[in-house]
């Protein structure tokens, strides 16, 4: 018997050692269709799955969706004048550290909620030379990035965002959220940011101590790819 199991266990000795999953860091979005997502309003909702693309000799103000293949895109397909929905994360986070890439089209509007409540927020302000709260990188109603590290709508651009939730005592707050850092496109543009309360426009308006990630929907085209959370 001993003779038999021998090489059996002398393989296995060989067999390069593979690592488990982090079990704490996930992707939520899975290249194939919206499982573990939700929209706000499912009637608006306007989100699609496909190769996101650009072309702004044929319209400068949207994007294209390509026919869904093996790695495809989360894009809010708006066409027209009408608003699509915002889409959230059926799961909930704390503390979290997120890692995103991001396309728009020419004068395009949308965020990413921490918690569903707190807007960093994504706009066309490529160009400009004094960037304010309301621009790409903003934490809109609280902070201007430091810089503008916009890239040309129509390109892909990339937020890694590290985020404190706020802690709560039975129904009090005891700490504020903070946004320790976010960068984008590899620069520094929010160090330290405390917030004192929660965007305008999220989810519910409301701060927890969880909440889901969200993407606003309902005011410009967007396309979201290589999306990781890492729970802290």
């Amino acid at each position: 018997m001993f003779r038999l199991a021998l090489p059996a266990i002398v393989l296995l000795a060989l067999l390069p050692n593979t690592p488990a999953a982090d079990p704490k860091v996930i992707e939520p979005f899975n290249g194939k269709d919206l499982t573990g997502w939700k929209a706000k309003e499912e009637k608006k909702n306007a989100w699609v799955i496909g190769v996101a693309g650009y072309n702004p000799d044929t319209n400068p103000k949207v994007l294209s969706v390509g026919t869904p293949g093996p790695k495809n895109d989360l894009v809010n397909n708006l066409t027209g004048t009408k608003p699509s929905s915002d889409l959230y994360t059926v799961e909930k986070f704390g503390d979290i550290l997120v890692e995103l890439e991001f396309m728009i089209p020419k004068g395009s509007n949308s965020g990413v909620y921490l918690m569903g409540e707190y807007e960093v927020q994504i706009l066309d302000s490529y160009g400009k030379e004094k960037v304010g709260p309301g621009d790409l990188g903003g934490i809109y109603n609280t902070a201007a990035p430091k810089v503008n590290a916009s890239k040309k709508p129509g390109e892909w651009q990339k937020f890694v965002i590290d985020f404190q939730a706020p802690k709560f005592e039975g129904e009090k707050k005891t700490v504020n959220g903070k946004f320790i850092k976010v960068t984008l496109n590899d620069q520094v543009i929010h160090e330290n940011v405390e917030l004192k309360s929660q965007t305008p426009g999220g989810l519910t308006g409301k701060e927890v101590p969880t909440g889901p990630l969200m993407f606003q929907g309902d005011h410009g085209p967007v396309a979201f790819r290589n999306i990781k959370i890492t729970k802290k």
